[in-house]
């Protein structure tokens, strides 16, 4: 790891916008070490009392908590790719991997299959969680990882026909392998019974493995069953099953998809208000009107506008909208879409009022859901954070500036249990960003989505400044695997 970072930083009279949601102040910034000394008013003593003192006069720009990535697919990316540049480019200092039902462990596999697919070919090798820890541990990525185990990944390895619910055996066999991952440090459970892999998983199934996540302190996040015109049943059925199990649940980028839905997301909140009322409850976003996943012929429906992102037979079809490459093929875009299988796509599935609702909603943070082994990937991957700021911030005034940090930090952070990160208070992890507030936006598009976002101007994670905007590249790698707190361990409890 390159760390030329000084012993002591300050930020000085910068506008510090904390993460718990209060008003910002100006003010100024002690970091030392890994952990943040003081926020707001630095005493004389302590700053006489550093050895070397680097200072940053940070007027007119925002100092907030490093942003926090609920929803990734990161898994691999951490491990292959570990710069990180498209999360930290947008000030992102944590990623939870591990959504959807798909994660690395405890698969272990030189192909593989189906949905897997997602996170890369190559590196399901980690049979245990522990594994898998010291494998971030050795990359040494650019962000924090925190790590949710995949449903479907433990039915993949342990269930010998999937169109069923598993036997009893096999959900012990589940069981067994959540609670070692859990021991590691896992914190919690995923689910994506939206997905043929698990798609016949029944409620006594996902609340039996669900049941070890709860024992151990986790949490439960979950791609529910359908998003579509059966919503409110998915919904209801994933509140049971968390309520049954006896731990918090996520809901995975809440949405009301396909035109007919359209305007539903205002059955959905009310409804999510009324069981966060009886039971702990969030819920990610991403703030686009275009989701994206494997192709699948179920999401076409002549409606939508599809867009190619990758392409196994046809790799040449990457970049084009469905309806172009089949009226090129003379073929229906169902036809087509089978033709191009397997592959992926962006479906512009969601209406903006609806985005907009669930973005502003006190439910909600945001995660990316980026695909960071896409060849064109949605645009997501690079641009969340920073378009939250410019659109719904700056240029549109839905949410104010504290609102917005809060569900990209502290809100974040205390869903998911990551003690001392989120917030900046002393003696807290230092993971913080400074951004311009005016010119902070995002430049990705589907178009051209490989691109970096504007006016993220530091990052540092752990204390070591990794990222400084314009030079195009990542200075240093300081993430650290974070295993959930448990009762043996101390409040900050990690690896480092």
């Amino acid at each position: 790891m390159l760390n030329d970072a000084p012993p002591s930083t300050l930020l000085r009279q910068g506008l510090i916008v904390d993460g718990s949601g209060r008003p910002g102040v100006v003010g100024d910034l002690l970091m030392a070490g890994d952990r943040l000394l003081a926020v707001g008013q630095v005493d004389a003593a302590l700053l006489a009392a550093q050895p070397a003192l680097h200072e940053i006069d940070c007027s007119g720009r925002v100092i907030a908590p490093g942003f926090i990535d609920v929803h990734t697919h990161d898994d691999a990316a951490v491990l292959d790719s570990p710069d990180m540049c498209p999360k930290l480019s947008q000030g992102v200092t944590t990623v939870i991997v591990g959504n959807c039902g798909i994660s690395l462990v405890p698969v272990l596999s030189d192909d593989p299959p189906g949905l897997l697919k997602l996170l890369g070919p190559h590196q399901f090798r980690h049979r245990r969680m522990a594994d898998y820890a010291e494998a971030v541990a050795q990359a040494c990525p650019g962000v924090n990882v925190a790590a949710l185990v995949g449903h479907s990944a433990l039915r993949i390895r342990h269930l010998a026909d999937l169109d069923r619910p598993a036997l009893a055996s096999e959900i012990e066999a589940m069981q067994a392998d959540l609670k070692d991952a859990m021991d590691a440090g896992a914190i919690g459970l995923s689910s994506g019974v939206f997905y043929r892999e698990a798609h016949a998983a029944d409620l006594a199934e996902l609340v039996a493995v669900a049941t070890v996540a709860a024992r151990e302190g986790g949490v439960y996040a979950t791609h529910i069953r359908d998003e579509l015109d059966a919503i409110l049943p998915a919904l209801q059925e994933a509140a049971t099953t968390a309520r049954q199990a006896g731990l918090p649940l996520v809901l995975s980028h809440h949405k009301c998809a396909g035109p007919a839905n359209w305007g539903r997301t205002r059955e959905t909140l009310p409804l999510l208000e009324a069981l966060a009322r009886e039971q702990e409850l969030g819920l990610d976003v991403y703030p686009y009107t275009a989701g994206s996943t494997v192709l699948r012929t179920d999401l076409v429906d002549g409606i939508i506008d599809i867009l190619i992102t990758g392409s196994v037979p046809h790799p040449e079809m990457a970049g084009r909208h469905l309806a172009d490459i089949a009226r090129e093929w003379g073929v229906s875009q169902q036809a087509a879409c089978e033709r191009l299988m397997p592959g992926g796509a962006c479906y512009f599935q969601m209406r903006q009022d609806d985005v907009d609702r669930v973005v502003t909603h006190p439910l909600s943070m945001i995660g990316s859901d980026g695909l960071p082994h896409d060849e064109r990937p949605h645009p997501r991957l690079w641009g969340a954070f920073p378009r939250v700021l410019a659109y719904y911030w700056r240029e549109h005034a839905m949410l104010g500036l504290e609102q917005a940090v809060h569900k990209m930090s502290g809100l974040s952070a205390r869903r998911f249990r990551l003690d001392g990160r989120g917030e900046l208070v002393a003696q807290a992890h230092a993971d913080v960003v400074v951004f311009d507030p005016q010119r902070v936006r995002d430049l990705a598009t589907f178009e051209d989505p490989v691109r970096f976002s504007e006016g993220i101007e530091q990052v540092w994670v752990n204390g070591v400044l990794s990222y400084v905007g314009g030079e195009g590249r990542v200075r240093a790698r300081a993430g650290r695997f974070l295993k959930r707190r448990t009762h043996l361990h101390s409040q900050h409890s990690e690896t480092v």
